[in-house]
């Protein structure tokens, strides 16, 4: 039994890049494709789709790499883990090396990117930092 499985995702990409993986597979959700449109939309992906294999529904990820062949995600932090909640107000969320990179936010409309959520003036949970 999973206990937090945005953190096993989070883990299966940052494995994925360091294996230099071209796409991962891993169980659906759709807390996980949010937050890996997040990622597409952040330029750290390349693709992300919902396939069914076996007679269940696997997220397919398509990773992306720099012209060295290094993986654009470089670093991955889960803030908020279930036994510790983080919340933050829109004025307070987080910049992540100082813009390079993206917070992941679970708002009241849905899952956001750092920047979205402040243009929205909306804040919410701190999922996850993507460097």
């Amino acid at each position: 039994m999973m206990t937090d499985p945005i953190a096993d995702m989070l883990a299966r990409i940052r494995n994925a890049g360091m294996a230099k993986h071209p796409e991962l597979v891993m169980p659906a959700s759709n807390t996980k494709l949010a937050i890996a449109r997040v990622l597409v939309e952040g330029g750290f992906l390349e693709d992300v789709r919902v396939e069914a294999r076996e007679g269940r529904a696997t997220l397919v990820v398509r990773m992306r790499y720099g012209d060295d062949g290094q993986p654009l995600v470089d670093g991955l932090k889960r803030v908020s883990r279930p036994g510790r909640r983080v919340y933050v107000g829109h004025e307070k969320i987080p910049r992540v090396r100082n813009g390079l990179g993206v917070a992941v936010i679970s708002t009241s409309k849905g899952i956001l990117s750092d920047r979205a959520a402040r243009e929205a003036s909306i804040g919410g949970e701190v999922l996850c930092e993507v460097w």
